[in-house]
């Protein structure tokens, strides 16, 4: 279908009217990390049937779709409405649009989060100590109790010696399980925006010791010329006995009141699916403790994760997002920053958790020798590069949409990421060919078949990995520089901000 053209400043204005919008950015990720509109969600044209139905659920939705200015918007509102989303424009020249109407590109991901984080620590006085006062406290034996408020799987990459991981919407809810009450709290992260929100959960949950945040996390700690953990297991999160559980409730209920947060039950959740709103509906506990059990329709999304990438949940600005969580006390403290944010989140009380049967595996097919005609790998560019079949092409779907190669048939698609294997074939057919097969697959499963893998550290180039983000990536690394660059950007985040973008991020008070 066609989509209407609409101005930047009548994109400008839908942003600010109250009424449901989502501004998706079309190009692949490492484009939209160069700079983007502070409010734009990335949709890759790479994997857009897969990722628009969970960030776009209402179909009826505002869209208003952009790109470089070079025509992908089309093909993307072409897509789009074949999937049924109605409501479609074209925001004219896109991002390079944007920029000439004098309005900022940001660069970086997660900018709403990360900016509201900055705010958070600027208006709520959070603590915070260095990491030479951390290490000082550690080796004259007064040393905090220190927790990773990050995900697992970043825990084990790299962490704070002596450090735990817990994530940040539990720490509320676990720090009594981890250590005894009155004991400092120092909460870690790899830069400063969940350093400071973890803080900050741990004070809304009533801990009754000192809690600082750690200035910069391990990049921080890098930069102060102390080595970090590599390779750690994050381990079990404690359980909670009943009597802190009890516990979780009542604070749950005093948050819910002193900071107005609204309420739903499951008859008044009905009536709101019947209303002309998107709703999003998310389990903010553990990964564990959602595939024992979940209220129904609800996606798992760690409450401190949903809060640290809004914009990898959330596409549309003005939906109610509904929050589940079994004592409500994760729910309330995720409530109360993403309404921060100016989103409209909500609790979720009195749903039943039920019992989840375990996902079949989707058929794939069969991995076998090289068989006539092209094999492509839809793979991101840094994975082609690191391992792909000895013959294989790399291909990006944009690039597939830009160039138009013509390929010799039979054609067989290969890939980690199944997402971007059905985005290549999509594209494949709509430009006309017809013999074409998707196997998503990886290393492993090509050597199982017998066929070689080979890599190719400079193919593709740089200039061609559009799927990856260069901007300071290999901070975490052992770059030094980029680490101090990423913190400087992040700390000049602020004073980017024109008036609407920081009217939307006020962290919330009691009442």
């Amino acid at each position: 279908m066609s989509a209407a053209r609409i101005s930047v400043a009548k994109v400008r204005a839908a942003l600010t009217d109250g009424s449901e919008v989502a501004l998706i950015d079309l190009r692949e990720f490492g484009r939209y990390g160069e700079g983007h509109p502070f409010f734009a969600v990335n949709i890759p044209f790479s994997r857009l049937e897969h990722d628009a139905p969970r960030l776009m659920p209402r179909r009826a939705v505002r869209c208003i779709l952009f790109d470089d200015g070079d025509g992908i918007a089309d093909r993307g509102a072409e897509v789009l409405g074949a999937l049924g989303y109605g409501d479609l424009h074209i925001m004219e020249g896109g991002a390079p649009g944007w920029a000439a109407a004098g309005h900022t590109l940001f660069k970086g991901v997660n900018l709403p989060s990360k900016t509201f984080g900055e705010i958070v620590e600027h208006e709520l006085g959070t603590p915070s100590v260095s990491a030479e006062e951390l290490r000082a406290m550690q080796e004259s034996g007064r040393a905090p109790v220190v927790l990773d408020g990050r995900s697992a799987g970043e825990f084990t990459k790299m962490s704070i010696p002596g450090a735990r991981s817990c994530p940040n919407a539990e720490l509320g809810y676990r720090a009594g399980q981890m250590t005894a009450p009155g004991t400092p709290i120092v909460v870690n992260c790899a830069g400063r925006t969940r350093s400071i929100i973890g803080a900050e959960t741990l004070r809304l949950a009533g801990w009754d010791g000192p809690v600082h945040a750690l200035r910069n996390g391990t990049q921080g700690w890098r930069l102060a010329g102390y080595d970090l953990d590599h390779g750690r297991t994050a381990g079990t999160l404690p359980e909670v006995p009943p009597e802190g559980r009890k516990a979780a409730r009542r604070r749950a209920a005093a948050l819910i009141a002193d900071y107005g947060l609204p309420v739903l039950d499951m008859t008044a959740l009905d009536l709101l699916e019947g209303t002309a709103r998107t709703i999003y509906r998310f389990d903010v506990r553990s990964e564990a403790e959602y595939r024992a059990g979940h209220a129904a329709g609800f996606a798992s999304a760690p409450g401190g994760q949903l809060v640290q990438a809004t914009d990898e949940k959330l596409a549309v600005r003005g939906a109610r997002i509904v929050l589940s969580c079994d004592t409500g006390l994760r729910a309330a403290t995720t409530a109360i920053w993403l309404r921060g944010m100016g989103q409209d989140a909500c609790i979720l009380q009195g749903a039943p958790m039920e019992e989840v049967a375990p996902d079949s595996a989707a058929e794939t097919p069969e991995m076998r020798r090289m068989r006539p005609g092209t094999w492509l790998d839809a793979s991101r560019g840094l994975d082609f590069r690191a391992a792909h079949i000895d013959g294989a092409t790399w291909v990006n779907r944009a690039h597939l949409w830009r160039e138009r190669p013509r390929f010799r048939a039979p054609i067989t698609v290969v890939g980690r990421d199944p997402a971007l294997v059905e985005g290549v074939i999509a594209e494949l057919k709509h430009q006309g060919h017809a013999d074409v097969e998707a196997i998503p697959s990886g290393p492993e499963a090509w050597q199982a078949a017998g066929l070689t893998v080979v890599a190719s550290p400079d193919s593709p180039t740089e200039a061609e990995c559009i799927d990856h983000l260069w901007f300071v990536h290999d901070r975490h690394d052992g770059n030094l520089d980029a680490a101090r660059r990423y913190l400087e950007w992040e700390t000049g985040l602020l004073a980017q901000l024109d008036a609407d973008e920081r009217a939307a991020l006020a962290p919330l008070k009691p009442r």
